[in-house]
């Protein structure tokens, strides 16, 4: 079954659940009407659909490779690419200043969900690029930003983000990379780099890499990281690619999935590079790019979540086996069990696009009227988005598998390329048990004020659902108000009891807001709102109560099992 865009539920959700409205109500985003974002949405389905989709296959058959230390990416990516950047696609988002369309994130958030359902490996490219694009924008000083911007923003040049090091993976206080001040102003970039997504590129003019690096009197730890701009290529006077840089890829990995996308080993061997922002002051720097990212991969598993979706229900819709008590053709789809697998994956794919798309409407919020509240209603929701909406992209890809039988087995079905695919997703941009900690440490340094705020409005629109949706309203209140308990429980803990339950935590603040966004749609919604609410509130939201027992469990039992214990 080939991949469609669904710009219904977006429309849906965009018009009736998530608040979108709220932007076109502000200076900076007055021009996101409804016909605005209607035409975009159509435009980015068609280019996913008809362009990107069709290379699916393609770049896990003939993935990425390199010849010589020539980088060669699988056929048709190219002219995708070109596609993606002569609609505009790259900039959707950023300053107009520089060219780029100045439109929402969340809308930008929508065709990044799109162009990961349709083709992974490829939209990871624009998708650093878009988070590259953003720490410029921030911390770059304007000589920089005049040079860089409009080519990354044209699709010209693409960017990269560079932190792992083979010692330093998640600490990346840990690096040894250095720079050293040059004479000119810029500086000469030292060390090896691991894991690079799109470390290098052959249909675009230049590579520009992001490098967190030392300087000579950085102080040790995080706190003495600094960031900088080390293109592939030199630009020279008139910001043309010149004279090429001392960086080349030594490898690439050999991957469980996203073949198409070459994942580097980078080596810098003094080449020149210039600092963005602040020295030793970097780590500030690459989060704003990380935040964008963090984003981004929770809607790759999204993406994916969906396209596995929709290939399991057209098997399921061809398939002739067995019986079933409902008369029909024979089709698999008939059988309860089946159907239990299918209504699932949509009902999850449902409540994380809402979560994703509200996460996107916090960001705008926040950037349009710079209130302190939606700043942390985005920050609240960035580990949640990243966290769950990578772990639906698994699991609902892994019941894509299940729901083909034998055949999903298979790989010329394609099943399980979206799980090959997306399961990297759970580990990069800091892990989900990082993305955890996060929510249960930094996320309630404010005393769990966000957090209260947040649920304190699924409980007041349960409240005014109660007389007309009563089965739905009164359990998802009763669990908005278990998270509130166990959120207070959590607040009171010191950080080691917290940690040893953050993962459960997260995952249970998901079902929760999960079930507020589909009691949303069933009110605003007809009977398929209604139908596809009543499977999650009553199938998958009573998930929260065994999640909230085990994010109060604490940390003792864990740590009661020796070193020698877990190896027996």
């Amino acid at each position: 079954m080939p991949y469609r865009a669904p710009l219904s539920d977006f429309r849906f959700l965009l018009d009736h659940v998530v608040g979108y409205d709220q932007l076109a109500r502000t200076d900076r985003f007055a021009e996101a009407t409804p016909d605005t974002t209607s035409a975009i949405l159509t435009e980015a389905a068609r280019l996913c659909e008809d362009v990107l989709a069709p290379l699916q296959r393609v770049g896990d058959t003939q993935p990425a490779r390199l010849e010589n230390g020539v980088l060669r990416s699988p056929p048709g990516y190219a002219e995708a690419f070109g596609a993606i950047a002569e609609g505009g696609w790259v900039g959707i988002a950023a300053d107009p200043a520089h060219g780029g369309m100045g439109l929402p994130q969340t809308l930008a958030a929508a065709l990044n969900e799109m162009m990961s359902g349709a083709c992974l490996s490829l939209q990871l490219n624009p998708l650093l690029t878009q988070g590259q694009i953003e720490a410029l924008e921030h911390h770059a000083d304007d000589d920089l930003k005049s040079v860089y911007l409009p080519r990354l923003i044209a699709g010209d040049w693409s960017g990269t983000m560079n932190l792992t090091e083979p010692q330093a993976g998640s600490d990346v206080g840990a690096l040894r990379s250095r720079a050293e001040p040059n004479d000119d102003g810029s500086y000469a970039i030292t060390g090896q780099k691991i894991y690079i997504s799109w470390g290098d590129c052959d249909f675009t003019g230049n590579v520009c890499h992001l490098v967190l690096a030392r300087l000579p009197d950085s102080p040790a730890g995080t706190r003495g990281i600094s960031l900088f701009l080390v293109p592939k290529f030199l630009p020279d006077a008139d910001g043309k690619p010149g004279a090429r840089n001392a960086l080349r890829v030594i490898s690439l990995e050999h991957k469980l999935g996203l073949h198409g996308s070459p994942t580097a080993v980078m080596e810098y061997e003094r080449a020149t590079g210039w600092l963005v922002g602040e020295a030793h002051k970097g780590m500030a720097a690459m989060f704003t790019m990380m935040n964008n990212a963090r984003i981004g991969v929770g809607l790759q598993g999204i993406g994916v979540a969906e396209a596995a979706y929709q290939q399991a229900l057209g098997y399921a819709r061809d398939r002739r086996q067995g019986r079933s008590p409902v008369s029909g053709d024979g089709a698999i789809i008939e059988h309860a069990d089946v159907r239990r697998q299918l209504a699932g994956m949509k009902a999850e794919i449902f409540a994380i696009r809402a979560i994703a798309l509200a996460n996107s409407v916090a960001v705008d919020m926040a950037r349009a009227t710079g209130s302190g509240d939606w700043a942390a209603r985005a920050a609240l929701l960035t580990p949640i988005t990243k966290a769950h909406g990578t772990e639906i992209g698994i699991e609902v890809a892994n019941a894509g598998i299940q729901l083909h039988g034998g055949m999903g087995y298979v790989e010329e079905t394609g099943a399980a390329q979206f799980l090959r695919d997306v399961r990297v997703t759970a580990i990069y941009e800091g892990t989900n048990g990082i993305q955890a900690m996060d929510l249960v440490g930094r996320k309630l340094m404010d005393g769990g004020e966000a957090a209260f705020r947040l649920l304190q409005e699924v409980e007041d629109t349960a409240e005014e659902a109660r007389a007309t949706l009563p089965d739905l309203a009164e359990p998802v209140w009763q669990a908005a108000e278990s998270l509130r308990e166990a959120t207070e429980w959590l607040l009171a803990q010191d950080m080691e009891d917290r940690f040893a339950g953050a993962a459960a935590y997260l995952r249970a603040f998901a079902r929760v807001l999960g079930g507020h966004y589909h009691l949303r749609a069933a009110c605003a919604g007809g009977s398929a709102q209604k139908a596809l609410a009543r499977v999650f509130v009553s199938r998958i939201l009573p998930e929260h109560a065994g999640l909230i027992a085990q994010a109060r469990a604490g940390a003792a039992a864990l740590y009661a099992l020796s070193d020698d214990d877990l190896a027996a």
